[in-house]
């Protein structure tokens, strides 16, 4: 090898050492990288920019859109709450998380899809008795799983596609043609977690408990007319348990119904009142069916969809104390909408309009954003903050967002390439108003696509500087002519990598070396570039290895060692089975 070749080895060992360490950003250590690969002129600025034309970046960025169309109108939650169920013991739990979480991220990022059930997951798990940290992992591992059975299902299967289709002769991939691979990992690795859960996973208590708040808000909701939730019980409704709030009356035409029974039934216009934290608040406002029992809501000059949730501290200053919110005309003279009220933790027994403020007073509003800049001077509040991601849900939009998604799959399916149908399926996400431009915006998660572009680069300064070439080299001289060990150690490499630094710079880094292992072996590519695909998926030996991993770290109160101790032999379950049905599948 040149000095080329050595100073490119160098540079990925520098970025693979800084990525493992986690002290810098994924995007400003493979940018850094690219750029003293630009500095010695082993890659031209040309090749360096060259990833931010690739189909993959916007296929990735679209299908981002598409999530957040679904998460706004509320139709991923919904799916989540569905199949979830009543089960009656820890394995049943874990099968009703890990079936249905492994079926959505087949076809979407599987970082939304943890994200939107991890609370769900959560309040699910107090309210039948069943341990948060024995299924949390069991979530994350089925989101990775499930991942690996689409071309669409992981960023790194886009990624490598691309990488694939650069080279002659070679086209990409379908759809579902990872899925022959795909489908036996992730039932293998689903019936692993199921079998030996229950002795290692931990029974832990959360580092962060849900919905930890000092005040507790009055809030009224009452039951749409034709909704969903008439006729059904309380528990059916699953009002029951719910988590940081509970059900204290129902108000049914006047008459009050205290002490409510898990066997009551509601009825239309019911008015149910609440006690509970302002996380919980946002949560009843996204139970499709519930709306807040103000009239004031519905008399507000902006659309709901572009409303928010405020907190605002009534001043001693503040006209309107001594007055009751409907004499003081709260909502025309602010242009808000009081919907709760927490008062030094006293529960106040009173109609919102019939409230009287005083001084100290918490009033959670819904307003237009505008309603923050106009009163955070203002001598009528203490204090005025935003509640984060209080957008109300469009639930009516739930079944517009699921047919877009459908439709999406389907061209994909029929031969739409792959840029074209997701971008498609956001376009027409923002048409129909599932989300906003600025949801849209908010949604994509723009490191991801530095790391992928700047990956680009990196690949590209594998291949010519010969570096990918002498690792190559160096397997097959240790191997010898047997395939079978040189694609188990391609995988090895790529599965190590996976589990140190990010999956799709792993993926960068090791597809180059596959393909030129293949050309020296004088076999067909695919069973490697296959095998990558798997390893550089399946990060499951570490929290760090991978964005849903980290994401259930803390509220499953977990260590770094539990995600070992279960992951290790999941991986090298995966890693066998992968080496031997990949060249099965496609012949070497």
């Amino acid at each position: 090898m040149g000095w080329e070749a050595w100073y490119t080895l160098a540079v990925v060992a520098l970025v693979i050492g800084t990525l493992a360490s986690g002290r810098v950003g994924a995007d400003i250590v493979m940018v850094g990288g690219v750029t003293l690969l630009i500095l010695a002129r082993v890659i031209t600025e040309e090749q360096a920019l060259a990833g931010m034309a690739e189909r993959s970046l916007v296929t990735i960025g679209a299908l981002f859109v598409v999530a957040a169309g679904l998460r706004e109108t509320g139709a991923m939650s919904w799916l989540s709450q569905y199949v979830l169920g009543q089960p009656t013991t820890e394995r049943k739990a874990q099968s009703r998380i890990m079936f249905p979480v492994a079926l959505m991220s087949a076809f979407l990022n599987n970082t939304p899809v943890v994200a939107v059930a991890l609370p769900v997951i959560g309040e699910w798990a107090k309210k039948y008795g069943q341990p948060v940290s024995k299924l949390l992992i069991p979530l994350s591992y089925a989101a990775i799983l499930g991942g690996t059975c689409t071309l669409i299902g992981t960023s790194t299967n886009i990624v490598i596609n691309d990488l694939l289709a650069a080279q002659p002769d070679q086209e990409r991939l379908g759809m579902f043609e990872i899925a022959w691979l795909g489908l036996p990992v992730a039932i293998v690795g689903i019936l692993y977690v199921l079998g030996v859960g229950r002795w290692l996973l931990p029974d832990r208590r959360p580092a962060i408990s849900y919905g930890e708040d000092a005040r507790e808000y009055t809030i009224e909701m009452l039951v749409e007319p034709g909704s969903l939730l008439v006729g059904r019980t309380i528990e059916e409704a699953g009002l029951r348990h719910l988590q940081g709030v509970y059900l204290i009356e129902i108000d049914r035409d006047g008459h009050v119904l205290p002490a409510v029974s898990p066997q009551e039934r509601l009825q239309a216009n019911d008015r149910l009142v609440f006690v509970g934290v302002v996380d919980s608040v946002i949560d009843l406002q996204r139970i499709r069916g519930l709306q807040p029992a103000t009239d004031q809501v519905f008399q507000l000059g902006s659309p709901r969809s572009e409303r928010r949730l405020l907190e605002a501290v009534v001043s001693t200053t503040c006209p309107l104390v001594g007055k009751t919110i409907r004499e003081g005309r709260f909502r025309t003279v602010y242009n808000a909408a009081v919907i709760a009220v927490a008062r030094n933790g006293q529960r106040l027994n009173k109609k919102i309009g019939d409230i009287s403020l005083w001084p100290g007073d918490t009033l959670l509003l819904e307003a237009h954003p505008s309603f923050l800049s106009r009163q955070r001077n203002s001598r009528d509040f203490f204090l005025v903050s935003m509640v984060e991601d209080s957008a109300p849900v469009r639930h009516e939009r739930a079944w517009v967002a699921l047919g877009i998604l459908g439709l999406m799959i389907l061209g994909i399916t029929l031969g739409i390439s792959l840029p074209l149908a997701p971008m498609l399926a956001a376009g027409l996400m923002l048409i129909f108003r599932c989300c906003t431009g600025t949801e849209a915006r908010r949604s994509v998660d723009w490191q991801i696509l530095i790391v992928i572009a700047a990956g680009f680069a990196l690949s590209a300064a594998m291949q010519e500087s010969q570096a990918a070439a002498g690792i190559s080299s160096a397997i097959v001289a240790t191997v010898g002519e047997n395939r079978y060990l040189a694609l188990a150690a391609i995988y090895l490499l790529a599965m190590v990598f996976t589990n140190l630094i990010t999956n799709v710079a792993a993926a960068y880094i090791v597809v180059p070396i596959a393909l030129e292992t293949a050309v020296t072996l004088d076999v067909d590519e695919k069973p490697f570039i296959m095998s990558v695909m798997i390893a550089a998926s399946v990060a499951l030996a570490t929290p760090i290895s991978y964005q849903t991993n980290l994401m259930v770290y803390g509220p499953g109160g977990y260590r770094f060692s539990d995600y070992m101790r279960i992951g290790i032999p999941l991986s090298l379950l995966i890693w066998v089975l992968t080496v031997v049905l990949a060249p099965q599948l496609w012949h070497f």
